[in-house]
Order: C-alpha cells, then sequence, then structure tokens
C-alpha cells in the first residue's frame, strides 16, 4: 500500500478548472542528509589540516637564552653599581636637587667648598640634605644626647679646633671641617649621605 501512494503522489495532479499540481521529486527526502554529511565532514578537515600550516609559523624555540644572572657590586665604592645583562648602571646615591644658595649664607660657604674640590652640583644637592637632617644648617645646634655640635654635628664639637680656633661660632670653620671629614670618611657628600640613608647617622 505505500508503495502504490508513493507512486500516486510523484504524479501530477490535477486540482479542477486545469490547475496542476508540480509532482514531487523522489530523492529529496535524502538531500538534506547527504548536506549535513558534507558540510561535517568541510568543518572537520579544516579543524584537523589547516593548523597545521599555523602551527609551523608559530613555532617555539625549542632554546630559549638565559639571562645573565643579576648581580650588585659595592665593594666600597661610594657610588655603588648593578650589573645586568652585561649592562652597567650606575646607583649614584642623589638627593633632591636645590638651587644656588643665597649669597653670604652658610650654604653659599659649602657650595663654594663642594665645587673648589671638583665635585658637582649634585654633591652639593647632598650635602645640604645631610646636613639640614643632622643640624637644620644651624651654627649652635647641639644634640643633648650625644653632645655632637654645630652644623656637621662633630662629636665632640672640639675636634672642629683642626679647621679653626672659632669653631664653636664660625659657620664656615664648622662647614670646612666636616668637609673634610666627610671626604676622609666617605669620599664624597653623596656617599656620607648614602650612609645616613641607611643608617640614619653618619
Amino acid at each position: 500500500m505505500g508503495r502504490h501512494l508513493d507512486v500516486v503522489l510523484s504524479r501530477p495532479r490535477t486540482l479542477g478548472a486545469g490547475a496542476v499540481l508540480p509532482a514531487r521529486r523522489r530523492g529529496f527526502r535524502y538531500s538534506l542528509p547527504l548536506f549535513s554529511f558534507v558540510t561535517s565532514l568541510a568543518i572537520v578537515l579544516v579543524t584537523v589540516i589547516a593548523p597545521t600550516s599555523t602551527a609551523q609559523a608559530e613555532a617555539v624555540p625549542t632554546s630559549i637564552p638565559t639571562e645573565t644572572a643579576q648581580q650588585f657590586v659595592h665593594a666600597g665604592n661610594p657610588t655603588p653599581a648593578v650589573v645586568r645583562d652585561g649592562y652597567r648602571v650606575s646607583m649614584k646615591p642623589t638627593a633632591p636637587a636645590v638651587g644656588k644658595p643665597d649669597p653670604g649664607s652658610a650654604q653659599a660657604v659649602a657650595y663654594g667648598l663642594v665645587l673648589a674640590k671638583g665635585w658637582d652640583e649634585g654633591q652639593y644637592s647632598c650635602l645640604v640634605a645631610l646636613w639640614q637632617r643632622e643640624s637644620h644648617w644651624n651654627t649652635f645646634a647641639m644634640n643633648p644626647t650625644s653632645g655632637a655640635y654645630g652644623i656637621p654635628q662633630a662629636l665632640p664639637g672640639s675636634k672642629m679646633a683642626s679647621a679653626g680656633a672659632d669653631w664653636a661660632t664660625n659657620p664656615a670653620t664648622q662647614i670646612t671641617w666636616g668637609i673634610g671629614y666627610i671626604q676622609a670618611r666617605y669620599g664624597t657628600p653623596c656617599g656620607a649621605w648614602d650612609h645616613s640613608e641607611q643608617n640614619n647617622w653618619y
């Protein structure tokens, strides 16, 4: 009975007044599954074959270059350096930059002595920061605990007599002694500043 219906449905039928229905194609029920199969196969082939071409272009090197270990070099130098990957970077301790001092001030005396030593303005900035911390540039500053005295906070203050008998009252004498002390012990004002930054004293 199914076969008879198939035959009947596959033939044109006439519906009154001469209207004709087109015949149904027999293979229509297989075309959708076949199209789905071909599409799925194409997607699978694209995902399987295509990555091999891109993978070769983006291949990761088998050997990754290793970096030289980072080293910190100090060796007692007041201006240490960091050596990393073959490059040497200076780590010169610095303090906030300051402008030129007012003429006739204690800092103007220090500025002249610093430049006379052949040091640059960066060294002067370190000296200003150092003695600002120690005494606020007060000629008569005295530490009540230790007895350190003057702008450079010499301990005892009488040490500054080697620079002049007026060490207790003359800022120029104190500054001269203080710069000599810094040069002998730390090399530069920035060396003393770096020590003060790390230990809170110099």
